[in-house]
């Protein structure tokens, strides 16, 4: 039965989405990824994909190298077309989760799609780690099902079917030793928190967060739709209309000037960030340039908000 509900979420998605001639799925050894590789290869080959794993060494464990090819030789048995592995190059920015993560996605990269083994209980935690750093409804509505040329199928599956399913098929996953070190942040979540969330609360808590999640992403996506239309309204990237800007709700302004910032260069933008270039909009004092991450400041002047290099000089209205 678990396999057969693994394999009924990703017919759903890949009736959901354009998919590919060539499917790639990223298999890690899991379970979950596991169980994703059989159902994409069992499914796609009925509607004429051709389907291929694609396993990251990471290099950080003694012994990865066999590690990840022992999971291309599991996803070769489960029925995928082909398995390769891909090596990846972990730097040291941001802590070692977040490190590994983006060094992973870069691997990965250069594919129409890549379906990831994410399951209900990831998106849970990853609504919790976004509640616990005040990140906003953004960060909060956690992992997009389709966010090309990412797929994620099993985002309303539990980790606990995908086990179920790899019992199932007779497979024996790989345990990743991270997965049980405490040291991560993901890690206690999911072995400490998560838990006592749902004796206190009497269950059904990762399920309640993925809906939430999948409730602020539908609100999100509206929102960034109004933003965008009010970005085209006030000027885009050569300054903005701050008068076009004041008359909109604060927490409007702030996602087109979020859009903007990016767009035009700003990066590793926080909630304090925005809020002091919102301030040039909705509380102007005659104040001066602020300062972004990317060496640029926004500053206001003639009515318009602008955004440069920083400069000697003190700018003002």
């Amino acid at each position: 039965m678990s396999v057969a509900a693994v394999r009924r979420a990703v017919r759903e998605f890949l009736e959901s989405v354009e998919a590919p001639p060539e499917l790639c799925v990223a298999v890690s050894g899991g379970a979950d990824s596991l169980a994703l590789a059989e159902a994409t290869a069992h499914i796609g080959h009925k509607a004429g994909h051709t389907v291929r794993a694609l396993v990251v060494d990471h290099g950080l464990q003694e012994g990865s190298a066999k590690v990840a090819e022992d999971a291309a030789a599991a996803a070769r048995a489960l029925g995928v077309d082909a398995a390769e592995v891909l090596k990846a190059e972990v730097g040291v920015g941001g802590g070692p989760e977040a490190a590994a993560r983006k060094a992973r996605y870069l691997a990965l990269g250069g594919h129409d799609l890549v379906l990831l083994g994410h399951t209900l209980d990831d998106q849970a935690e990853t609504v919790l780690l976004g509640l616990g750093r005040g990140s906003g409804p953004r960060s909060m509505s956690g992992m997009r099902p389709h966010d090309p040329p990412w797929g994620r199928p099993l985002l309303a599956t539990t980790r606990e079917t995908t086990r179920a399913a790899c019992a199932e098929l007779g497979v024996e996953p790989w345990q990743d030793p991270h997965n049980a070190d405490p040291r991560f942040t993901r890690v206690r979540l999911r072995a400490e928190v998560l838990p006592l969330l749902e004796d206190v609360l009497n269950g059904g808590v990762a399920a309640a967060l993925a809906r939430t999640a999948a409730q602020l992403r539908e609100d999100t996506e509206a929102l960034d739709t109004l933003a965008a239309e009010l970005l085209t309204r006030a000027g885009g990237p050569n300054g903005l209309e701050v008068s076009v800007l004041a008359v909109e709700p604060a927490a409007l302004r702030r996602r087109v000037l979020r859009r903007w910032l990016l767009d035009s260069g700003a990066r590793d933008l926080t909630d304090a960030h925005l809020r002091s270039v919102d301030a040039l909009v909705g509380r102007w004092r005659g104040q001066g340039a602020v300062w972004l991450p990317g060496n640029l400041e926004a500053w206001r002047a003639h009515g318009r908000l602008w955004l440069s290099a920083p400069q000697p000089t003190t700018r003002g209205e």
